[in-house]
């Protein structure tokens, strides 16, 4: 059997790198152009593979026909963020817009940012400019604001434009917050609209061109942002907090379980194929075990049955098999 090794740990140079096969497809980062509605290539491959579960369903569904956010709750790699990469596949609703929440993160972020220090020199420089003129004979001339260039819709208000298709927005680690984050979601998720007082201070242009967080632009009146189609907002939690009650009943809730061994058989054969299954069931079994002693994800389960069985370079390699699969810390 050729020897799998790429590095040998010898530190004599060798041209071992282009042997490298290619990625699994999971970690794939050359990819296609995006298609026709933007989506790229590694967040479709995502979308198709995933295994939704009638529950899952249930409450997608429920959560689009009554235009509430979803709260999706689970130990990390049960597949919480995947969920809306399928959601927007499936129903053709463009790319995933993604926030992903820090302990700073802020409304603000969400919504929009503002680049003051660039607009005060561009001010300073048209101060300039004008200062130049008034040595030109003939009628003064009026500079038009370039404010637009410094604001950039964030992905929550890039979800609030006007549209004629919902975007599927995912906020991802809501219990990294801060406490006020949550509440002040509220009116933003009830109303679907929110005013950029940077803008809403013009009067001579009332319509601006602005950024969005996808790299397009979007047109604003007035400061004001008001969607016609609310968002699907999927919001992800590892359970690490309690939310408001306020909050979480403008929400529908779903708890995604750790997969079972069906589950992770068709997790399994989606990613590796049949074959790849069942050459991997004692893999699995170990997988199980790791699991009831400690957190363990499922991405662990399939670097261990790539590396295992994927393609036939690393076979009984059972020390590796123990390390990828160890059981790690919590929210890990």
């Amino acid at each position: 059997m050729q020897d799998w090794h790429i590095y040998k740990g010898h530190g004599q140079r060798h041209d071992g790198i282009d042997r490298l096969p290619e990625p699994p497809p999971w970690r794939a980062v050359t990819r296609p152009a995006p298609g026709p509605d933007g989506e790229e290539h590694r967040y479709r491959y995502r979308a198709t593979v995933y295994q939704s579960d009638p529950h899952t369903v249930d409450a997608v569904n429920a959560a689009l026909l009554l235009r509430r956010p979803l709260l999706v709750t689970g130990r990390p790699g049960t597949g919480k963020s995947t969920l809306a990469h399928q959601i927007a596949h499936e129903l053709g609703l463009g790319p995933v817009l993604r926030w992903a929440i820090t302990s700073r993160s802020t409304l603000r972020d969400g919504l929009y940012a503002y680049d003051a220090i660039g607009r005060l020199q561009e001010a300073s420089r048209l101060a300039a400019l004008r200062a130049q003129r008034d040595d030109v004979p003939g009628p003064p001339r009026e500079e038009r604001s370039d404010i637009g260039s410094y604001l950039r819709l964030g992905p929550l208000g890039t979800a609030l434009l006007p549209s004629r298709r919902p975007r599927v927005l995912l906020i991802d680690e809501l219990d990294k917050s801060d406490l006020d984050l949550p509440n002040d979601l509220l009116h933003v998720f009830e109303e679907g609209e929110f005013e950029i007082p940077e803008l809403v201070r013009l009067t001579r242009e009332p319509t601006i061109d602005v950024l969005t967080s996808d790299g397009r632009t979007a047109q604003i009146t007035g400061g004001q942002v008001q969607c016609t189609v609310f968002p699907l907002v999927i919001l992800t939690s590892n359970g690490e907090r309690e939310f408001p009650p306020a909050f979480l009943r403008r929400c529908v809730s779903l708890q995604l379980p750790e997969p079972d061994l069906e589950k992770l058989a068709r997790i399994v054969e989606a990613h590796l194929g049949h074959a790849g299954m069942e050459r991997g069931r004692e893999i699995i079994e170990v997988f199980l075990r790791n699991r009831a002693e400690g957190l363990v994800s499922t991405d662990q389960l399939l670097n261990a049955l790539y590396l295992a069985t994927g393609n036939g370079t690393v076979e009984g390699r059972d020390e590796l098999v123990r390390l990828l699969l160890r059981p790690l810390g919590p929210g890990t």
